[in-house]
């Protein structure tokens, strides 16, 4: 066996089940984590819970569209935003709504899904919340093949996405949504 460094600290070779060093790092790196999310945006606001909860519940309720103000609302001015068929990132509030419309029309699957079991239809499967950021699963149906991916949404102190990440799978998810994405850039921008 040999040694491991990484996100928890390191340990080395030797000495009786090395697993119990490694797990009494992850706590020594939990504790500090927890003392330190105020500092990173993991605060509590007037309306209870963790900030980064509080941003993905208005990012459901602009998808609903029930948040008064939308992207607006939502995304910090120098929100930065990484696309999966675009190599550079998109900077700016301007250029991230522009991409998040663009996907709200080419992503909303086949047939509209009234539950995650209907299928078909865009939902999320699986959120994973921490400090700052969210990950979000989703899944839907694109002329009948089927996309996964997550959302990948960091929120600043003052409850605003400062950076959007999206990624796709498998390959043939991602270049027909490269195809349907650029049309509806096309058609975004010829009529804006």
């Amino acid at each position: 066996m040999s040694g491991f460094t990484g996100y928890f600290g390191d340990w080395v070779d030797g000495g009786a089940r090395p697993e119990l060093r490694s797990n009494a790092r992850r706590v020594a790196a939990t504790e500090v984590t927890r003392n330190e999310r105020s500092s990173i945006g993991y605060r509590l606001l007037d309306g209870g819970g963790p900030m980064i909860e509080q941003v993905v519940d208005k990012w459901h309720a602009h998808l609903r569209g029930q948040l008064p103000g939308g992207l607006d609302e939502l995304l910090d001015d120098d929100v930065i935003f990484y696309s999966p068929i675009v190599f550079t990132p998109q900077r700016g509030k301007a250029a991230t709504s522009l991409y998040l419309q663009a996907a709200a029309q080419t992503l909303p699957g086949d047939k509209p899904a009234l539950s995650p079991a209907n299928g078909g239809g865009f939902h999320y499967t699986k959120t994973v919340m921490a400090d700052d950021t969210a990950v979000l699963e989703f899944e839907t149906t694109l002329e009948g093949k089927h996309v996964n991916g997550v959302d990948i949404i960091r929120c600043n102190r003052e409850g605003r996405i400062v950076e959007f990440r999206v990624m796709i799978r498998p390959l043939q998810a991602v270049n027909l949504v490269h195809q349907q994405m650029a049309a509806a850039l096309d058609r975004m921008e010829s009529t804006g």
